[in-house]
């Protein structure tokens, strides 16, 4: 029987005691020190390497969504709330890069002999486009708060609900970055809920904005919930969650948010994939390119580089 997790305790390992659920270790610049990253009985590496980085690429590319509001936020209020959203989900990027390149080392990217980068690094800004696997939910451009608002509600809520049961995994780093996550994403799903109900009870041109921005990235929903052949076997060997099984507790919690805000569910079709591919298969729209550009021009410019 899986012993249930207290999420009010996930930080008792900072001050002894039983620390088997702390992933980040006690040497930054290897997040995994001191952290048992033996795969667990009957787990594939290859498998469990290539879930952690769809979990670490929807964050590190959601992140770099985020983070492109410092300074451009409507206040400096929200300027830093999202900020923070944002390194939350880089830290999170980071300690799942970090397990996959453990879990598989295979998958990490050659660099130049003698470069100093780590693995995870070497994960984040040396993939190419195709090798990134993150839903296309959260890569497009920002739009304006309101869209941002929408697509970090459905984000939120759809993530916090697979940590949820993530933190029941078999591998002790997934579980202790689900159980860290769910904090953290508790706080971003009822910010992002608080936002969308005020924009979309508050004046005519916000609530056009905020259900605008909804109906826009809509179609991307659906994929969330598409199980790929990846999530399946670790869900089999209940390492990782079929994204599948929250689909129903997601639209419950949207549907709340929805009412509340008087706000009817979009009626648009789901954006299909290419020859039956997602993101989860490499297949992105053309804004990831560019966003990936962006986040790895200095590592790749400098692959000897250290800061």
């Amino acid at each position: 029987m899986v012993e249930e997790v207290d999420h009010e305790s996930v930080y008792d390992g900072l001050l002894g005691g039983d620390d088997s659920q702390w992933a980040f270790g006690t040497d930054f610049e290897d997040p995994l020190a001191g952290v048992d990253t033996t795969l667990p009985d009957g787990v594939e590496g290859r498998a469990l390497a290539l879930y952690c980085i769809m979990l670490a690429d929807d964050a590190l590319v959601m992140s770099q969504r985020l983070s492109e509001w410092c300074s451009n936020a409507p206040d400096l209020e929200e300027d830093i709330a999202l900020a923070n959203i944002a390194l939350d989900l880089l830290g999170q990027s980071r300690l799942l890069l970090a397990r996959a390149a453990a879990a598989d080392p295979s998958l990490v990217p050659a660099l130049p002999e003698g470069s100093p980068i780590p693995a995870e690094d070497a994960l984040a800004y040396f993939r190419s486009d195709r090798e990134f696997r993150n839903v296309r939910l959260v890569e497009g451009p920002n739009g304006d708060f309101g869209q941002t608002i929408a697509r970090l509600l459905l984000f939120s809520t759809w993530r916090l609900a697979l940590f949820e049961k993530l933190a029941a995994s078999r591998d002790k780093v997934l579980s202790a970055v689900a159980v860290k996550g769910v904090k953290e994403m508790t706080y971003h799903r009822d910010y992002a809920g608080r936002w969308f109900l005020t924009l979309a009870r508050g004046t005519d041109e916000s609530r056009r904005r905020v259900v605008g921005g909804l109906t826009e990235i809509w179609p991307l929903r659906a994929e969330l919930f598409a199980t790929h052949e990846v999530e399946s076997l670790v869900a089999e060997s209940t390492v990782g969650v079929d994204p599948a099984t929250v689909a129903d507790e997601v639209d419950v919690l949207l549907e709340q948010v929805f009412s509340l805000s008087g706000v009817e569910r979009p009626d648009v079709a789901p954006l299909a994939g290419v020859r039956g591919e997602t993101g989860r298969d490499g297949l992105h729209t053309e804004a990831h390119s560019r966003l990936l550009a962006e986040l790895q021009v200095v590592a790749r410019a400098h692959p000897m580089g250290q800061w």
